[in-house]
């Protein structure tokens, strides 16, 4: 796995269980980096993802909820919600990442960590984020 699909992961990672543990995502953040759960320390992108999800989080979920056809934030698996949040902070926050590796990526971990439905979901939903992005109107 290559060191930023491993970062995307963690990101996620960190996303998903700051939710399903109800703490506070950049608390849990700051707790991975001193004290990483796993061999590897956390990578920088890692925190650098989740540092942005977090600062555009409510847009975020706002554009996921509005072109997600007829499916609320809260309603989509918390693994594909985690996902689809990385996935959107890279295509509209980090010009250093290229759409479509964005997407690629989202997609892949998707089908790696998630349901059989979610990449396609998980597909679907980003590149219509994408096809709009010159439209929004970012915070």
């Amino acid at each position: 796995m290559a060191a930023r699909t491993k970062a995307r992961k963690r990101a996620a990672d960190i996303l998903f269980e700051s939710e399903q543990r109800g703490v506070d995502t950049l608390e849990l953040l700051r707790d991975r980096i001193a004290q990483p759960v796993t061999e590897a320390p956390l990578p920088g992108y890692s925190a650098v993802i989740v540092e942005g999800v977090i600062a555009h989080r409510e847009r975020i979920d706002e554009l996921l909820e509005t072109y997600s056809n007829d499916w609320t934030v809260d309603r989509m698996p918390a693994v594909d919600r985690a996902l689809l949040r990385v996935g959107v902070w890279e295509v509209l926050y980090n010009d250093d990442v290229p759409d479509e590796v964005a997407l690629d990526e989202a997609t892949s971990l998707a089908a790696d960590l998630s349901t059989d439905d979610s990449p396609t979901f998980i597909n679907g939903l980003l590149g219509r984020i994408v096809a709009i992005k010159p439209t929004i109107l970012l915070d």
